[in-house]
Formats: structure tokens, sequence, C-alpha cells
């Protein structure tokens, strides 16, 4: 924070944003990737041979049920299917089997199709939303839209268990939702930056927002299973939704759209906010001017370098503990560990370049549009490097889950390239330029899965895995390449938006640039 800026003793109100910030994206992410262990709990586990006779899909597993089949097994070791360790149950001991069978709640006969499309309906509902709501954001504001996210998330995910019990659509029907509220939170945070955080600050603000994202993800997985472990699976939903919704209250009671509304900022952080922005910020509301933003050169490029970016990211997110464990070898529990390892590497690098960043500008030893072009080779082209040498050295497991940390440790650089450029190019239409951005980059959440089953699907050894990373890796390079000839990181022409004059006869002139 610059000094002088606001009275001493006093906290910030732009530090109180840039937390809750961080919060929010924790909150969203936990909300995202929650499912991926509680559904473990929740389907009838896998064994070598059939505990029960087939049931419809709807009708749950008791504690009467598993305890009856396991008096049914002798000398079987089932398979860690569930949260706890291999479970080995003794036929000649009833009542010993039935304290070593793990219950955490009732259990539903969901194939593994059927999971796929429970696990795969958030991004369904994501995609839905992430364009309106970057507009929406313009429109209305990060306060709202983000109280309105959370409430009706908490309810939602709340009223998950009553949803199983009535079969497996309703609970996919639950996730599209989930999904098509969360689809809101990125670009409402987006246009909070745009409002709150002066540009030499955006760095490490950006930093929480990618950083905040890493956070839930890594931390949501080991409690949740804590919970199921000593709960059962039913509360890894309700105290989640309580938390949602305390977040929530917290969110809508410190959080205001911009400085100017907020009722205890000091005067001296307000106008060093509202200096520090300049005329690049309009208090008039204005829907973009859409033929110029899509043939800006500047921000198709940012668009790519956006794409490349989310590519890699999920690439990583829905295919590094698959390749870790059935190619590298590594046990199903070390692989989940070395699996966050990457995550954990970008959230403090993002923090680092985030830093570094910032102070740059502030002393003003490079342009913003030389930071972003500059950084653009760590965040993009040295991600790729690493890429190309990841299959050629996957002999040795330790130094291919090190080029994989590297990869995603240097990638943390985004903060200060495609993860803020919206900033840069159109402060008054951050929101919407970043909704844009997220609705083609999710795609990557499905095409980079099927390009590995397309490759592996014969056979699942490096030698096809080579082909994803090269591929993977040209992406990354080619999008880098193409930000750093027509990138840019100066205010486009575009943004600046007029507000409506009235006229003498008491009618408004709308004197906004027409499309």
């Amino acid at each position: 924070m610059a000094p002088h800026d606001y009275p001493k003793g006093s906290i910030p109100k732009r530090l109180i944003v840039a937390i809750m910030i961080f919060i929010a994206c924790a909150t969203s992410f936990m909300l995202r990737v929650q499912m991926s262990i509680n559904i473990i709990a929740m389907v009838q586990a896998s064994t070598k041979s059939d505990i029960t006779t087939p049931m419809p899909a709807n009708q749950a597993i008791t504690q009467e049920t598993v305890s009856t089949a396991s008096e049914s097994f002798t000398n079987e070791t089932l398979p860690v299917t569930t949260l706890g360790p291999p479970l080995t149950v003794f036929g000649n001991d009833p009542e010993a089997s039935k304290k070593k069978l793990r219950y955490y709640g009732p259990r539903y006969n969901w194939d593994q199709r059927m999971q796929g499309q429970i696990l795969g309906a958030y991004y369904y509902g994501y995609l839905f939303t992430s364009l309106p709501a970057g507009m929406m954001a313009d429109r209305f504001g990060a306060k709202v839209l983000l109280t309105i996210s959370f409430v009706l998330s908490s309810i939602t995910i709340a009223l998950t268990p009553v949803f199983a019990s009535l079969g497996a659509w309703y609970v996919i029907g639950s996730r599209v939702f989930v999904g098509v509220l969360a689809g809101f939170v990125y670009p409402a945070l987006h246009k909070l930056i745009s409002r709150w955080i002066p540009p030499n600050e955006r760095g490490k603000v950006i930093a929480c927002l990618s950083g905040g994202g890493t956070f839930g993800t890594v931390v949501t997985w080991p409690i949740s299973g804590l919970i199921i472990d000593r709960l059962g699976w039913d509360y890894a939903f309700y105290l989640p939704a309580l938390f949602v919704l305390a977040i929530a209250v917290i969110w809508i009671s410190l959080i205001e759209n911009s400085p100017a509304k907020h009722k205890t900022i000091s005067d001296e952080e307000r106008l060093y906010i509202e200096d520090s922005l300049g005329a690049t910020i309009s208090k008039a509301k204005s829907w973009p001017p859409f033929r110029q933003v899509f043939t800006s050169l500047p921000y198709l490029s940012l668009l790519l370098l956006h794409y490349g970016n989310f590519w890699g990211m999920n690439l990583f997110s829905t295919q590094t503990p698959k390749f870790i464990n059935e190619v590298l070898g590594f046990k199903l529990s070390n692989a989940g560990i070395l699996s966050s390892l990457p995550y954990l590497a970008r959230m403090f690098s993002g923090f680092f370049f985030g830093i570094i960043g910032d102070r740059i500008r502030q002393k003003e030893l490079m342009s913003t549009t030389a930071i972003r072009k500059t950084f653009c080779f760590v965040s993009h082209i040295l991600p790729g490097t690493f890429l190309i040498v990841l299959p050629f050295v996957a002999k040795d497991p330790l130094v291919c889950v090190g080029c994989m940390i590297a990869c995603l440790g240097f990638n943390g650089a985004a903060t200060i390239t495609n993860l803020v450029n919206a900033q840069d190019l159109a402060p008054n239409f951050a929101a919407t330029l970043y909704g844009f951005m997220n609705f083609i980059g999710t795609t990557a959440g499905f095409l980079a899965p099927m390009m590995v089953a397309f490759y592996t699907e014969e056979s699942n050894t490096i030698e096809q895995w080579k082909n994803v990373f090269l591929i993977s890796a040209g992406i990354y390079i080619l999008c880098g390449c193409v930000f750093v000839v027509f990138g840019s990181g100066k205010v486009q022409k575009w943004n600046d938006v007029q507000a409506p004059t009235t006229s003498s006869n008491g009618v408004e002139n709308n004197n906004e640039k027409k499309l």
C-alpha cells in the first residue's frame, strides 16, 4: 500500500477488499471441487466381487445392507474406494467385519458414467453464465452479484443430501445450478478490482484472485475428508453450506462496489484511489462497443493468451492425478499429494510475480506493455518448454514431477500477464472482457480431457502422453508468441464512455459511440 493514503493506525479499505477477493475465490473453488471427494463416500464401493445384488440407481445402500454384505466375505481386501485404508474383512468374525467396514451414510448405485455426469455438470452451468455475468457485473457491480451467488449456492449444497435421495439427476441439476451461480464470481471480482485497486497495486491483488482458487482447492479435499470420516458425507455438505452463508454475510457487510460508495473509507484513501485511476474509469454505465472490442488486435491476442493459460490449467487439474498414478506409478495416496505440489508452486509464485510486477510499475522501470510482454515469456513460453522436456525425462518419475512443478510455478506469472491485462485495455468493461475470456477458456475444460482420452484410449503409456504434452506445449508457446507481437498494456480508445446528457426539452441524449 502506498504511504500516507490512509490515516495512521487504520486498515486501508482496499486491503480488506483484497482479502475478501482471496476468500471469495477460495470459497468459489471449494464449491467447485468438493463433490469430487464427497462422491467417493456417496456411491457404492467397487469390490473384487459383488457385495450385493444389483439395485436400482436411486436406492440407497444403508448401514444394515453394508453390515450384512460384509458377512459374506472371506479374507477379502476391499480396494481403496472409500476414504479410509484398505479394509480387510474376515468371514470368521462377523462382528469384527462390521467394525472394519467403513460407513459414511447412504450409498447409491451410480455407475462410473453417472458419476462423471455429476462431476462434469458444474462446468456446463459455469459455461452458461460466463458471458452474461461480465455484462451484469459491469451494470450492477460485484456486491449484489456475489451475495446472491453465495446465498443461493449455500442453500443448494445444503439440500444436496435430499437431492441424492431423490435420484442422481436431481444432484446433476443442483450441480449445474451451482455452476451457473459460480459463473458470476470471477467477472464480478474483476469489476471490483477495476474500481478499487490502483494500477500499480493490481499485480498483488490479481495474485489474491489466482491464489485464492488454488488455496480453496488444496484445503477443501483434506477438510472434506476429515468431515466425512468423523461425521458422514451429509455433513460435508451442511458445514460448507454454513461457511458459504457466513462468507455472504461478511461480504455484504464489508464490500461496496466503489470507494465513493463506501461509508467508512477515509477521504485520503478514496482520493488516492480515484486519482490513481484518473479518467480511465467512468461513472456512467454503458454496454461495451462490441464491434471495436472484437476487432481489437490487443484484445484478440489477450483472448488467445488467456486460452493458452486455461488449457494448461485444465490439463493439469483434470489429468495430473491420473498421469502420476497410472503412468509414473506412484501410489494413489502419494499421487494426491504430488498432484497438489504444482498448484502450491503456482500460488506462491503468483504472489511473487505480482509483487515484482507492481514494484516495476511503481518505480517506472518499464512500461505496462513491456511488463506484460516480457513476463509472457515466463508465464507461457517457459511452461511450454518444460512440457516439451517432460516426456523425455519420464524415466525418472521425480524429475518428471519436478518439470510439472516448474511448469505451473512459472505459469504463476500469469498474475501480471493475461489475468490482469483486461484491466489495462478497458477498465470500464473489465468484467465483460474477462467474462468472454472465461467463456472461451472454459471450453478447454472439455477439450483437454477429450484429447487425453483420444491418445490414451488404446494404451496409457508415456509414448501416448508425449503427444498430449507436445500439443499442449505448442498451445502455450503459440499463444505467448502471438501476444508478444500484438499485445498491449495501453488503455484502448473504445474504453471511453460518455455520460448521457439531457437536452433543453428534457429528453435524454445518449452521446456514447454507436456500434
